[in-house]
């Protein structure tokens, strides 16, 4: 079985050549793959994908945004992290506040209209300074509700309790590591339908320890191929990473395991173009070892050394 980014642009290639059909929430349409799986072994570089750059600053930002347990873009944009702000932006311009132009289905209309992504562009600024500037605004606009930090950190019981579930993977790590139950879920079936900007897309991950090894894997319910799965396997890798930092042991693998793996129809010309790319070195990942705990880590914490990929290739968000 290939590992490592060959793995991921087999994965591209798979779906492209055999995938279904299908279409999707968003009306873009999809090729589609069900039950798909690729590995990597973390000791041999951080997988960090060179055919094409992934902006690693964003990844690492997003997943300390996780770890916080935090689900308000704010934190988010003041890193300059707009990766989350197309799905507060929606619930902005869809409200009884926003008297702006129409930006009905903007995610698809802003790539296709150039008069009209100058208004989504002026409009998106707006909505960015008021996230920063006006706290009230941000806590009614910015919250995504309870997605993935919410679920990680305080998950709500039938007792009205709340469950720090990655405070204890990480105990249970340490205290009994040759458990099967080292394991975080994010789906939530009471929240999911009213409660989240976006049900997760990374539902469930599971810890493994072997020779005192962290291994992690991932099962991802639905997953944007060339879009959001290289972020997935970064940010992944670097949790990984940092729960081994914590509990003193070396990393192992990273197991990704998907559901419908997709790859959007408006995607296709981007991924041809990464598949024609020679896959170079990935770059070594290194965390300083002032901090007891990754719930203190800051980004300036984390660094990225010998990084050298292809020049990024764009595409359309489909929210």
């Amino acid at each position: 079985m290939p590992i490592g980014e060959q793995a991921y642009l087999n994965l591209c290639k798979h779906v492209l050549e055999s995938g279904a059909k299908k279409e999707d929430r968003t009306n873009t349409g999809t090729y589609s793959a069900f039950g798909q799986q690729m590995r990597f072994d973390l000791s041999k570089g951080f997988p960090l994908l060179t055919t094409k750059k992934v902006p690693f600053r964003l990844v690492a930002s997003e997943l300390l945004w996780f770890i916080k347990g935090d689900t308000n873009i704010r934190f988010l944009v003041e890193n300059n992290n707009n990766i989350w702000n197309e799905w507060a932006f929606k619930k902005w311009v869809e409200s009884a506040d926003y008297f702006g132009p129409d930006m009905t289905d903007f995610g698809n209309r802003s790539q296709q209209d150039s008069s009209f992504n100058e208004k989504y562009q002026e409009q998106m600024k707006i909505f960015k300074a008021k996230i920063l500037q006006d706290s009230t605004f941000a806590e009614k606009y910015g919250d995504l509700g309870s997605i993935y930090g919410k679920q990680w950190r305080a998950w709500k019981t039938s007792k009205n309790e709340t469950i720090d579930q990655l405070k204890q993977v990480i105990e249970s790590i340490r205290i009994n590591p040759d458990s099967r139950r080292h394991i975080v879920t994010a789906w939530n079936p009471e929240d999911v339908p009213s409660n989240m900007a976006l049900p997760p897309c990374h539902t469930l991950f599971q810890f493994y320890v072997a020779d005192g090894k962290l291994s992690c894997q991932l099962y991802q319910r639905s997953a944007d191929i060339f879009l959001g799965v290289p972020f997935n396997i970064a940010s992944y890798a670097l949790l990984t990473h940092l729960i081994a930092y914590e509990c003193n042991l070396e990393v192992g693998e990273f197991v990704h395991t998907f559901g419908d793996a997709h790859i959007y129809t408006n995607h296709v010309k981007q991924v041809n173009e990464q598949l024609k790319r020679e896959i170079r070195d990935f770059p070594i990942l290194r965390l300083k070892r002032e901090k007891g705990s990754i719930f203190d880590f800051e980004l300036t914490d984390i660094e990225l050394l010998n990084y050298n990929p292809h020049p990024a290739i764009k595409a359309p968000i489909a929210v």
